[in-house]
Order: structure tokens, then sequence, then C-alpha cells
């Protein structure tokens, strides 16, 4: 053998190795795995076999017009569900549409392939009259199209559809093929899907709402996109791209949000469309060959165009990013380099740093190309061991009482398969540390109690219908859960587990996405117009506290009868939210308390006009180390008044946000996207690329001077019922929206300690420092306790005010005593008790002001009360006096001294004795001036709110004034030596020192 035909031999093993090495990797990566590896049984769901409909699972017969008959059954018969697609090649020719609330999922060792035949017919032509200028294999729609009339294109009102578990290739000869056509919007996603795009278009066109475990394989584009409905953020997570001929995603305007994604063999990664703008996050991804510039950014200048990137590897990137306008681009560092931080846009170094537009960059080589970033998101366990809720017993009638069948399957079994149905509970359900719940459509399969459920009725703490293990690896999934809408201690989820926790898929039913069967039942259905009386009747709807954290994705909270969307608390465990959609609540849709060590992607707040026109949207108190990142505000277009803020921030440290945006269609977006009420400083930009909140801004600290009025904290609609500790802290509230807030004398800062979905009529503090809170109580038509409904008649004194008629009774004046610090765990409801068995009283708790327009205040108020709320320290008490119900404070009368009330109607202050019984007696005219309070400095001089404050000796002598900013409501002395009068105003806290 000659050395030219051994070296040719040895050139042509070569590349037969090389050849093999390169298709084994491709094979490597082209292998998808099956997520669901066998068929579920589930009675209410359609499954796409030979037995019920004319096809076969070979590839060879086309399925198009049977599947898409499949689907339309699911759609007609049941308005929403699922149709199961087992394992199998399934030929299509022609476009098949999904309607709202359709879910299409693969089953079997493999996961099912819907081809596109070569060459199939429409497939080979551009359509100018489409958006896409396409056509497309899989189509999701707002409803079934109808012969004749134009596709109804998924929008924002298409929720609940999926394509999830199948593979998808377009065949040759298809050119203006596009998989996929996904504008819908919460809770519709494509989960474990390779589309291999081969020489079509792209994999998917116009995203929606979230995906997850997507891979793109050739094709023009991986996704070509225009703005989601309803110009919210698109969610992606562990998604892979390779192969795309022209960009892995051309889009503009939509809010891409990207964690762990990978792109390949690429010309660009993202070309974002001439003139328009992209909010575009990446993190934790990997870049490799890419030939162009990985960014193609547009509208470099706009304060709408947001580029974040955190942790991003690039391997044979030479370009990282080019700027279409100036022509500046950004070069790689070298072959293998880690883009660290990239941010590009409006950016605030700090929250009173002057708004800049600028590109800061961080970039380093790498000597070696890191694996893929592992994901957060856990695994489900193997299918094999899942056990049918149904088949252990309990009904999903919605009308069966399933509460002892899920406990005890759960008590009995770790993981548990949730058919459709809608599961009926009495009770709350408790999982244990590795209970996991699965469901596939969170408005198909829901736990759900009835309107006036007993246990989670009345006044109490707030009672979950599902509780999470505290610290476990609980896991719950496609299952929506309805508090109904006259529950008033009702919480949907209470979330506790651990880092390695996961609540996916998961729906807060109550009115808006509701959706009901058309199954023939008994069972009572939620309806979409709701009982506007029983909105903000309930606790949170998601409650993550006591060391909750994990994975929260695919949100959805809009239920308007519970106080907020989302509540986190108290908790340092690690979090991530991916897509989470909080809207329509009256009064708060987020709040974040004591919170660490968590990043929030895609969390989108929407306030509705009707609904939350009023509604203060994000409240983030006490927090450090987290990452709000693509942040989207909205106001829709029905709203027609302004409210100050979208964010209030309180005390909080290395807080970062990035691609804020807070908008509205009309001229009433939030006046002013983030308000820090420590140093009393606005962020006005409207759309920024970056802020952070670094901790060190300086409180506002205005420097006290005797008999000077200063503004401590403003933005309230109605501030009263000021109180104050034996510390000398002040305690005030908003009765409507239903907040209580502290002012610290120790670090002359404001808090907000509870937002309970109770109405706070006074405030008053027992000698332990618990607080006291009067609140208005209203009975629930048809609740029952025992068997009898609860009533409250109004005490004999209430006759002689005219504001016990029109509306003003029926409902009950109580108290409840709670730690301040510890307002959620702590909360008990005082009982009434004879006051014959209170054996000692220090204090009692009265209204500083009376409204008797009868003329029987000084009768009424020397009535000798017979009962009384007794206080945890057990010798304060507070009378059951009618006038309660419309005092905007609380007086401290100590029995031997005097107190002073407001004559509201004639007003005018009454001094009174104060007897050891704590009855007051002996009525004289003090002054006439008098409104809603009074207060008595160390000196006993009293000082009356009435317009102003006008000060008088204990003669009743005038001695001088106070001249305050706005009409002050109710005031108290406070602070540590007693020397300063606290003053609530209608929108502020003031001070003044006396002394």
């Amino acid at each position: 053998m000659n050395n030219h035909l051994l070296a040719l031999i040895l050139v042509v093993l070569v590349q037969h190795v090389a050849f093999s090495q390169k298709k084994k990797s491709a094979q490597k990566f082209q292998e998808s795995k099956s997520f669901y590896q066998q068929r579920l049984q589930d009675e209410d769901a359609t499954y796409f076999t030979p037995e019920k409909f004319k096809i076969t699972n070979d590839g060879k017969s086309d399925v198009s017009d049977e599947l898409q008959r499949a689907i339309d059954v699911v759609k007609t018969k049941f308005n929403f569900g699922i149709i199961f697609i087992p394992e199998g090649t399934y030929k299509i020719s022609k476009t098949i549409y999904i309607p709202t609330a359709v879910r299409v999922i693969g089953y079997g060792k493999k996961r099912p392939v819907f081809v596109l035949a070569d060459n199939s017919p429409g497939f080979q032509e551009e359509y100018p009259q489409d958006k896409g200028h396409a056509k497309y294999m899989f189509w999701f729609t707002s409803s079934i199209p109808k012969p004749g009339q134009p596709i109804p294109d998924a929008g924002a009102s298409t929720f609940y559809s999926a394509l999830s578990n199948v593979d998808i290739k377009i065949g040759e000869g298809n050119p203006f093929a596009v998989a996929l056509r996904t504008h819908f919007a919460q809770h519709s996603f494509v989960s474990h899907v390779d589309i291999h795009t081969g020489n079509g278009k792209a994999g998917m066109f116009d995203v929606g709402n979230e995906m997850e475990d997507v891979r793109f394989f050739g094709g023009e584009y991986g996704i070509y996109t225009f703005k989601p409905s309803p110009g919210w953020q698109f969610m992606m997570v562990d998604t892979y791209f390779e192969g795309q001929r022209k960009a892995a995603i051309k889009s503009q305007e939509s809010g891409l949000t990207m964690v762990r994604m990978t792109v390949k063999n690429v010309p660009t990664v993202f070309d974002m469309n001439r003139d328009f703008y992209e909010k575009l996050f990446i993190e934790d991804s990997q870049f490799e060959n890419v030939s162009g510039p990985a960014f193609i950014v547009s509208n470099e200048n706009n304060a709408y165009t947001q580029i974040s990137v955190r942790n991003l590897n690039c391997k044979n990137v030479p370009l990282l990013a080019s700027f279409r306008e100036s022509g500046k681009q950004i070069k790689g560092e070298g072959t293998l380099y880690k883009v660290k931080n990239l941010n590009h846009g409006l950016q605030m170094a700090n929250l009173t740093a002057k708004p800049v537009q600028e590109t800061n960059l961080e970039m380093a080589p790498l000597k070696t190309f890191p694996e893929t970033i592992k994901k957060d998101i856990p695994d489900f366990p193997v299918i094999a061991l899942w056990m049918n809720l149904k088949a252990l017993g309990a009904k999903g009638d919605g009308i069966t009482d399933d509460t002892k069948a899920i406990q005890d399957a759960i008590d009995k079994n770790d993981i548990l398969y949730v058919p459709q149905g809608h599961y009926r509970v009495t009770e709350t359900i408790r999982m244990k540390p590795k209970t996991v719940l699965i469901g596939l459509n969170p408005i198909a399969t829901q736990f759900i109690i009835q309107d006036n459920t007993e246990a989670f009725g009345s006044f109490g703490p707030p009672k979950p219908i599902i509780e999470s293990s505290e610290g476990g690896a609980n896991i719950m999934t496609g299952i929506g859960v309805s508090t109904g809408a006259s529950n008033t201690r009702a919480v949907g989820v209470k979330w506790m587990a651990g880092a390695d926790s996961y609540l996916n898929d998961v729906k807060f039913i109550g009115g808006h996405g509701t959706i009901n069967t058309k199954k023939p039942q008994s069972a009572p259905q939620q309806n979409a117009h709701q009982d506007e009386s029983l909105w903000d009747t309930q606790y949170w709807s998601l409650w993550i506290t006591n060391g909750g954290g994990g994975t929260f994705k695919n949100i959805w909270s809009a239920n308007t009868y519970a106080t907020s969307g989302t509540y986190v608390s108290n908790t340092a465990t690690p979090g991530k939210i991916y897509a989470m959609s909080i809207e329509h609540h009256m009064r708060n849709e987020v709040r974040f308390n004591k919170v660490s060590n968590w990043k929030v992607y895609a969390l989108q707040l929407e306030e509705e006009s009707k609904e939350s026109s009023e509604c203060q949207p994000f409240e983030l108190q006490d927090c450090a180390d987290m990452t709000f990142a693509n942040l989207y505000m909205f106001r829709v277009i029905r709203v027609k008044t302004p409210y100050p803020y979208s964010i209030r921030s309180w005390n909080n440290k290395n807080i970062e946000f990035l691609n804020v945006h807070n908008y509205s269609q009309t001229k009433f977006p939030s006046t002013v996207p983030l308000f820090d009420v420590k140093s009393n400083f606005e962020v006005r930009p409207w759309e920024f690329n970056r802020l952070v909140i670094k901790g060190d801004s300086q409180a506002n600290v205005v420097k006290s001077e005797i008999g000077k009025v200063v503004e401590l904290a403003k933005g309230f609609e109605f501030a009263d019922g000021i109180c104050r500790d034996s510390k000398g802290n002040v305690y005030f509230s908003e009765s409507r929206a239903r907040r209580i807030y502290k002012w610290s004398v120790e670090t002359q800062a404001l808090s907000l300690i509870a937002d309970f979905p109770w109405e706070p009529l006074s405030l008053g503090c027992d000698t332990k420092d618990n607080l006291l809170v009067v609140f208005k109580y209203v009975p629930k038509a048809g609740y029952l306790i025992n068997g009898h409904p609860e009533t409250f008649p109004n005490p004999p004194d209430a006759a002689g005010t005219s504001f016990s008629g029109w509306g003003n009774n029926g409902f009950g004046t109580l108290v409840y005593a709670m730690n301040p610090e510890k307002p959620e765990e702590t909360m008990q409801l005082l009982k009434k008790r004879p006051l014959e068995s209170v054996s000692s009283i220090y204090k009692t708790l009265n209204p500083s002001n009376r409204r008797r327009d009868s003329g029987d205040f000084n009768k009424v108020s020397t009535n000798k009360f017979q009962e009384c709320w007794l206080a945890p320290d057990e010798v304060t008490v507070i009378p059951v006096v009618y006038d309660l119900a419309r005092s905007n404070a609380l007086l401290e009368g100590f029995p031997g001294k005097v107190l002073y009330g407001a004559d509201e109607y004639l007003k005018r202050t009454v001094r009174f004795n104060v007897g050891k019984e704590g009855h007051l007696s002996e009525p004289q005219l003090f002054a006439e001036k008098g409104e809603f309070s009074s207060a008595v400095d160390n000196e006993g001089n009293v000082y009356i709110a009435d317009g102003q404050i006008y000060i008088y000796d204990k003669t009743g002598k005038p001695i001088g004034d106070i001249i305050v900013p706005e009409r002050p409501t109710t005031i108290v002395f406070g602070g540590t030596d007693n020397q300063t009068l606290f003053i609530t105003g209608r929108t502020a806290l003031y001070s003044v020192k006396i002394k």
C-alpha cells in the first residue's frame, strides 16, 4: 500500500469518526424525553386513540380532521379540558385550532410527534394579509373558528390553553410554515416540546404568557413575535435554540424574560425590529457559535428600550451587541468569556440618583466553558408512583364533601394525581413534607369551598384551603383553588415549604378568568358576575410565610374577594417567581414583608377600573437582597381616576429593579412608579432599566422645634384611630383601606403592620402593649354557626343617634387583640364579658367622640355599661357601647381621674369623672370646640382638634392653638418623653413637640 493511498484512508477514517461524533452529538440534543410516560386515567378527558377516532399513529394516515374533531369535542362538551395524545407519529396537513382552555398533552415512553407532511397545501406561499405572513400547524384561538369567518386569534381573554409533552416536525417543502401561533394569556403555555422547523419559517409566532423546556431546531427564526396579550411580559425557562438561519428570536415589545437559555449555531440571537423597543432580560444562559451580533438593538436611546443581562457565558461570540441607529458595537472578550452584567437603558444607581441613559458592562474571559446551569424546577416523581385521587375515594363532583378522602389519601400516599373535577372540602387540607399534588388544568381541576362554609367563616385568623408542610419539598401543580365569595377567613394556599418546593400553574378562582363548565351537573358553579358587596372580605389568596420558599411559576391570582393576590412574609428561604399575574384587587395586589433572598421574574400587576381604581398595587417592606426583573404595572383602559404610587417601599435594603414598565393606555398610569416612605422620595420615570434601593437613604427626619408642626409621612386617604403604647410608639389606621400603621419612636420610621380584611374603627393599647382593634364585622347572609345565623343586635344606646339608621346597623362592632410585632400569628377575638367579672380595672378605652343628634350626649356617655371586652392584660377594658361604631379614636380613662369627650354633633368638649368601675359621671361643658379627638399633656392642658388644634388649660381657659397643614382627625401624645403631639390629618401624619 503506497503512502498516498494510506493517507487517503486515514483522511476518510478521520472524517468518518468526526461525522459519527457530530451525529452522536446532534442526536444527544435532538432526542427528547417524555414527561408523562404512561397514560393517566381521567374520566372527563378525551383520549386520541384509534378506538375513539378514525386514525392511525404510525405517521401514514392524515389525522388532521379527526384531531380537530377531538379538540372541538372537548370544547363543546365541557368548555374546557384535556385531550391526551398517546405515543406515536401523527401526520397532519392543515392548521389545527386549539380554543380557549383546551390542553393537548402527550404521553408514552416517547413523546408523540406531530409531523407536517411534505409539501402540505397552503404552506408554500406567503400570506401578506396575515399578521405573521405565514401558515400555522397549531393555532391557539379564543373560540372554535366558524366557516367563512375570520380566525378568532387568541388574545387577552384566552386562558388555560396549553400544548405539552409533544414534539413537532415540519416536513420539506413548507417554507412558510410556523409550528405554533400562541398569542394567548394567563395560564396558557407550551412545555416539554421540541420543534424541528427545518426549512420552514419559524417555530413559534406571537408568544404568550410562559413556556418551559421548549427546544427550537432550524427555521428562519425560533421565535418571531410582536407584543403579547395585552402588552405583558413573556417568561421563558430552560429553553434551547439551534441552527436558525436568521436569528433565534426576532421581536418587538415582547418583554422577553429568559432564564437558562442555550443558543447555538446562529447568526444572531436577538433581532429587535427596526424602530421598536424591547424589554429584554436574560440570566444564567449560554451562547455558542454566534457569527453575527448576539443582540441587534433598535431605538437604543429610548427609555422603553431596556436590556438586562446577568451571567451569560459566550463561546465563539465575537460581537456581543450592535446598535442600529448609532452603529455602536460591543465586542466580546476572546473566544470564551462571561458577561457578568450588562445594563442598557435609563438607570438610577440609588433612590436619589439622577436618571441617566447609559450602557454598563462587566465582562471577563473564561478559561473553560461552563456546563449548562442546572435548572431549579424540581422533577416530578416517577409517574408509576402517582396514585389517582378519585381511585382513592374522592368524588370531585362539587357536591360531595371530599375532605376526609383527600386528607386520608395525603396521609397514606406521597404522590397524588388529581383528575379533572371540583373537589369540595370543608376543612384545611394539610400536606406532609413530601406531598405532591398534580393536576393538569387549573380551571378543570379545582379544590373548592362553598359559600358560608362554617370553618372558613365568621371572624378569625387566616385559614387556608391548602396548607403546605413547613420546610418540606412539596409540589402542587395544575390545580385551581376557589375560596368562594362569602368565606371571611379563607386563604387559598398557605405555603411554608422549603427551597426545593414548587407551586406551578395554580389559579386562584374568583371573578376574572372564571369559565363555567357545560357538563350537566348539580354542583354550584362560580359565575364571572361578582357580588360587589363581598369584594375584599377574605384574606390573601396566596400566603407564603414562616420560612416558605421554592419556585413559583405561572400563577394567576385575580380573586377580587381577597384582600390581595399574594402576600409573602417572614422568610429568608430562597424563592423564585416565574410569571405571576396579580390583578383586580380592591386595596392591594401584592405585598412583600420581611422577605430576603428572592428573585422575581415577570411579575405583572393590573388594576381594573371598577374593582381597583383605588388599589395600592405593590407594598415592599423590610426586605433585603431581592431582584425584580421585567416588572410590569398596568392600569387598564377603563380606569378614569389617578392613583399616586405603584410601589410603596418601606425600609428596604439591596433591592434591584430591572426593566420596569409603569403604564396605561389612558392618561392615568400610577403617577409615580415608586415612593420610598422612609426618605419621602419619589422615583419619577415611568420606564427605566435599572434602579437599586441600597438601604443607605437617610430617613426624612425634620428637625423638631418646639411648636413647629412637621410632616412625618404622607399618602393616606383618611388617617385616624390614633393611639400610643407604653414606649411612646404611635399607631393609626385607614378604615376603608383597612390598613394599620406604626410610627416607631426608636427608628423614627413608619411601617405597615396589618392589612386584614376587617375595617378598623379605632385603636388602643393595653398595659402590655397589645394592640386592640375595634373593628366592623358584617355577618354574611346564609352563614350558620351550629345551624344558627350570626346576628348582632344594636346595643340599647343606639337609639338617639341617626347614625344607627340608613344602613348603619345589623353589623357587629367587635374587638380583636394582637402583638403588633407578629400580627398574623397572634390576632385573637376578645369576647364580651360582664363587667362584674372583671376583678380590677386599670384603665378603660372609651369613644373619643359621639354623634348624638337627639341631645342625649351627656346621658348616654354616663350610662353605666354592664358589658365590656377585657384585654389580654386583664386590667384594660373597652365598654360595650354603640358609639364605638362611629367613634374615630379611643380615649384612655383612668379611675379617679378626668376624661374629655367630644360631643361631635354640637361641636363641644365635655369633661367627665371616671369611676372605679370605669363608668363616666358628672359631665361638665369644658369648651365650645370639639370634633373627633382630644389629648391631655403632662401638665393637664387639653388639646382639642376642631379644624385646627386649640389648647386649653385645665380650667377651660384658651391658652393657644396649633395650625396644622390640613384638617386634623385624631391626636395623641407620644414619644419617649410624652411631650410630642402626634396628629393624623386626612392624608398625612404630623407631629409637634410641645416642650
